[in-house]
């Protein structure tokens, strides 16, 4: 019984610190790689230029409300770069959101959970897809799939986290 204990919590630290380097570590160093034009769902991350999001999370400088993702309060082209920071796992519709933030930018960059990091790719609560990857970023969405049982747990207990 022991040694199954051990096992246990040696894999449950190691699935926590590469969360913790996936999600805080390498996504803050990605953040703060350039000046954003355009930093959607951007939480408390100053991209350097226009922050938005769905929800006002702290206090980004030059903060936009945004009502949907798929319909940005922004003209075509408008923005040299965008940083859409672990969105995509989250919406209903990927491609939709692509298209919309390509129309609004000249060059997009994705930060996703990548298959190591295993406390993001499960989570029911809050994401839809698991997007077949194992960099942090993208500059085109990825292959996916659907995360099982996201779909059924969500309708029964609500999305956690939506874009």
């Amino acid at each position: 019984m022991g040694f199954w204990l051990v096992v246990v919590a040696v894999i449950g630290a190691l699935i926590i610190a590469l969360h913790w380097i996936s999600y805080t570590l390498l996504k803050t160093r990605i953040g703060r790689s350039q000046r954003w034009g355009l930093n959607v769902c951007c939480g408390t991350v100053d991209g350097g230029g226009v922050n938005a999001d769905i929800v006002k999370h702290g206090d980004p400088p030059n903060f936009v409300a945004l009502d949907s993702v798929y319909d940005l309060p922004f003209s075509d082209g408008q923005f040299d770069s965008v940083l859409c920071s672990h969105t995509a796992e989250h919406v209903a519709d990927p491609d939709r959101l692509d298209r919309e933030l390509r129309r609004v930018a000249k060059q997009v960059t994705y930060v996703l959970p990548p298959l190591w990091d295993l406390a993001a790719v499960l989570n029911v609560l809050e994401h839809r897809w698991v997007f077949l990857c194992v960099r942090k970023t993208h500059a085109r969405l990825p292959r996916r799939v659907r995360l099982p049982m996201a779909r059924t747990i969500q309708a029964r207990f609500g999305q956690r986290i939506t874009a």
